[in-house]
């Protein structure tokens, strides 16, 4: 039996168009942020002691971030406290604390939707550790939903650092998120974040996937 080359050829090259295009489905996977503390070197001193070093217990998904073994705790105006709020490490150049809007209903806080990092006019709050307290004038937000992405993930979806897009979770409760924020740096790994409330809300929870909308 005679096999035609060009036919071999064509169909080999139908077949791996059809795996390219079934493996680019514009899917992220999910990871869910719960409240949370980043230290300044300063505020960790003082609120642990003088020369104190965080004490990494977890690596998170993104690359040099960690889960830290060091909770402390939050006090808004009505003075009701949240105990055991988690400090992730590195050492940043300025403290930030990133809750829910849940949260800030138990706090009596007014945090503004912000990207991590932008604290500049974002609501104070007070936190209290083992040797000290720290009166943040600013610092306490909620963070947006956003998109981590490495600089060639970025190009695969055709995104770039600022983009913001829709997203889709088909969990027990479907729902679509808008303006996601697209954040790409060669030091990310693709995952989208979000808080305890959004994914209580579409009933996802960390590893789900989402989908992105063209």
């Amino acid at each position: 039996m005679e096999f035609d080359a060009s036919l071999i050829t064509d169909i080999v090259k139908r077949v791996i168009m059809n795996i390219d295009e079934n493996s680019c489905d514009d899917t992220v996977p999910v990871g869910v942020s719960n409240r949370h503390i980043h230290l300044s070197q300063q505020d960790l001193e003082t609120l642990f002691g003088k020369g104190y070093e965080l004490t990494p217990v977890k690596d998170l998904s993104q690359p040099g971030q960690f889960a830290c073994k060091e909770q402390l705790t939050l006090i808004g105006p009505s003075l009701r406290a949240i105990e055991g709020v988690r400090v992730l490490g590195p050492i940043r150049s300025s403290s930030q604390v990133e809750i829910s809007r849940t949260d800030s209903f138990t706090l009596k806080v007014k945090p503004p939707v912000r990207e991590s990092g932008d604290i500049k006019g974002s609501a104070p709050i007070t936190i209290v550790g083992p040797k000290g307290i720290v009166s943040l004038k600013e610092g306490c937000i909620i963070a947006n939903r956003h998109i981590h992405m490495s600089e060639e993930e970025g190009e695969l979806f055709g995104l770039k650092d600022g983009d913001t897009v829709t997203v889709e979770a088909d969990g027990e409760r479907r729902t679509t998120f808008y303006d996601v924020q697209i954040r790409v740096s060669k030091a990310f790994r693709l995952e989208m974040h979000i808080d305890t409330d959004d994914a209580n809300a579409a009933g996802i929870g960390n590893g789900a996937k989402v989908r992105i909308i063209r």
